[in-house]
């Protein structure tokens, strides 16, 4: 990835949806198919039936039981707003020509992947066990950011895949760095050793299938289940701490009780899509989601 000039990182609230901003980016330029999270088809680039004038949703309140499940779990990361009203200038779709509409959404589509980039990059210069790594997650925030603010026709042509692999190198690294010294200080606490002189037992779950997996009260601490299919999988009162769940599918997944204290890249989205209960721990910057039970 190319150097490119410098700006002030993005705040955590910038890397938020902030739908009063927004022109209603995603209910018209994304596709979804009739389903379980969506009650209907919608064509890529056509408003969604619910879109009101003012682009606000007309069932906001009632998405789950209308048959949108799929609107309540989606976040674009603050990209809506800032493709709304930084890359278009307060310029809404409505009053563009349609190749000009089309050119506002595929700049949509591309600054999503921008802004989770930023969230995650965010999150790793978070992490104390990473801090050799915090000049390059630096330097890697800083660049994606700078991307962000390019001229629209430069962001509908940019190759995200390989802005995210380059990325995604360092998370990995961030993740290791994290996971070790949690096994390491885990395992000095219970005195316990491994094979090869190595602490604790190896949990690399990577990409596993573990749908409808029976996990209850697991231990699954500094587990790495990057990208791993949680779907529906059974995870009440396991034990999530400082577990690295980048790219975890946790769809109807049970966190009931479940501990995700220091959970490694965790995104409200992922939350959003579980299951729980008021005895779940989150971070502390995460939101209790309104459907789980008391």
């Amino acid at each position: 990835m190319r150097d490119e000039p410098g700006g002030a990182a993005p705040a955590r609230t910038e890397l938020k949806a902030d739908c009063a901003r927004c022109f209603g980016l995603c209910c018209v330029a994304l596709p979804f198919a009739a389903s379980a999270d969506f009650a209907v088809d919608k064509a890529a680039g056509s408003p969604c039936r619910n879109l009101r004038t003012d682009f606000g949703c007309g069932i906001h309140t009632e998405l789950r039981q209308r048959g949108f499940n799929g609107c309540t779990v989606y976040d674009c990361f603050g990209a809506g707003q800032k493709v709304s009203q930084v890359t278009f200038g307060g310029e809404d779709w409505r009053s563009r020509p349609g190749d000009e509409a089309r050119l506002m959404f595929d700049v949509f589509r591309t600054v999503r992947h921008l802004q989770e980039l930023l969230w995650y990059l965010t999150e790793a210069l978070a992490l104390p066990a990473a801090l050799p790594l915090h000049p390059e997650l630096r330097r890697a925030l800083d660049r994606t950011e700078a991307l962000t603010r390019r001229p629209p026709e430069e962001l509908a042509e940019l190759d995200v895949a390989a802005v995210r692999q380059d990325v995604n190198a360092l998370l990995l690294r961030a993740g290791e760095l994290s996971r070790a010294g949690l096994a390491q200080s885990g395992n000095e606490k219970n005195g316990k050793k491994g094979k090869n002189g190595k602490n604790g037992k190896k949990k690399d779950r990577r990409g596993a299938d573990l749908m409808g997996a029976r996990l209850r009260g697991a231990d699954l601490r500094g587990a790495n289940l990057r990208g791993a299919y949680l779907i529906a999988a059974d995870l009440t009162g396991a034990d999530l701490r400082g577990a690295e769940l980048i790219g975890a599918d946790l769809r109807d997944a049970d966190l009931t009780d479940a501990d995700l204290t220091g959970a490694l890249f965790l995104t409200q989205p992922q939350l959003d899509a579980a299951r729980g209960s008021a005895g779940t721990r989150l971070p502390e910057s995460f939101t209790r989601p309104a459907h789980w039970t008391a």
